[in-house]
């Protein structure tokens, strides 16, 4: 029912900051529409492995669910593991699962048999399969060394399946390890999120207050937005949670616009530091640390 009053308060057909990973709502930046090239057509051209990084917050998962539309669109199989925290045995299972595959799927052999036969099957259809590990950066060792593996899958044609992993800057980092050397040497694309600028800040606050139904959205001013960003450090999700917040708080004031005083507030319950805010001096201050490059708030798991 609150929602309801919130939307219809300011005329909105849906919440415009909804921190769900929802493509309608995808801001397509260069960077954005970069990066789905990219993996689109790495899924396209059968290259194999492809790396999508970026901070958390930066909008990876949004990026995921655009890519499974895609493939759907296209009909092609495909498996999304959004658990990474797998042993090797529970990845297989995962991954049979999602593919549907018809075997014991408690078997790692019967899930290898049944897999390469489905990728031969698509093969001959002209068609290719698609494996998508979301927060890859928490895979175990042996689990990326089962990864690779299964990019042997090939036929003259290319590889049969195309595996995505996509992760915080820590997977670039563990791929770095030695042991882990023959797998960073099969990617073949590598994407990678950054903070938006304040002009994408802007745009970006913008097109989802549109998609809402606010075209021409007046509640946050340049001004305002220029402070949104500096605070989030150019974060989608922290931008969101900063927008929804202030929504919220101009609805209870009765008020049609934001302002730095409800920006305070907001930013003193979510407990956001940013640089040179009066938790951060006080940081630096005692300890003698450089700033952080990114918000210390309580953010949600998934949905970036």
């Amino acid at each position: 029912m609150q929602n309801a009053i919130y939307n219809a308060y300011f005329g909105f057909k849906e919440n415009p900051f909804n921190i769900s990973p929802d493509p309608e709502f995808l801001y397509r930046s260069p960077q954005h529409e970069e990066a789905l090239a990219n993996l689109t057509y790495g899924v396209r051209s059968r290259r194999g492995f492809i790396v999508l990084t970026g901070e958390v917050g930066t909008g990876k998962t949004t990026m995921l669910e655009c890519l499974r539309d895609v493939l759907d669109a296209q009909r092609t199989e495909f498996a999304f593991i959004f658990n990474s925290r797998l042993t090797p045995d529970q990845f297989f299972e995962m991954m049979a699962y999602d593919f549907d595959l018809k075997c014991d799927r408690k078997s790692k052999t019967d899930v290898l048999f049944a897999l390469n036969n489905l990728l031969l099957e698509q093969a001959h259809r002209n068609r290719t399969c698609v494996l998508i590990v979301d927060e890859a950066h928490n895979l175990e060792w042996e689990v990326l060394e089962e990864i690779r593996l299964l990019g042997n899958l090939e036929n003259r044609q290319g590889k049969l399946l195309q595996i995505i992993l996509s992760g915080q800057p820590e997977l670039d980092r563990k791929l770095d390890a030695p042991n882990l050397r023959q797998l960073k040497q099969r990617v073949v694309l590598r994407c990678t999120l950054n903070p938006l600028t304040p002009e994408e800040t802007a745009a970006y606050v913008g097109t989802r207050m549109a998609r809402a139904g606010m075209p021409n959205q007046r509640v946050f001013s340049p001004e305002m937005l220029e402070e949104i960003h500096h605070r989030a450090r150019g974060i989608p999700r922290v931008i969101n949670l900063l927008c929804d917040n202030l929504l919220v708080t101009a609805f209870a004031m009765e008020q049609r616009t934001a302002t730095e005083e409800m920006l305070d507030e907001v930013c003193q319950d979510l407990r956001l530091d940013w640089p040179g805010s009066a938790r951060d001096r006080r940081g630096r201050g005692r300890y003698e640390t450089a700033d952080e490059p990114y918000p210390h708030v309580s953010l949600p798991g998934r949905g970036d």
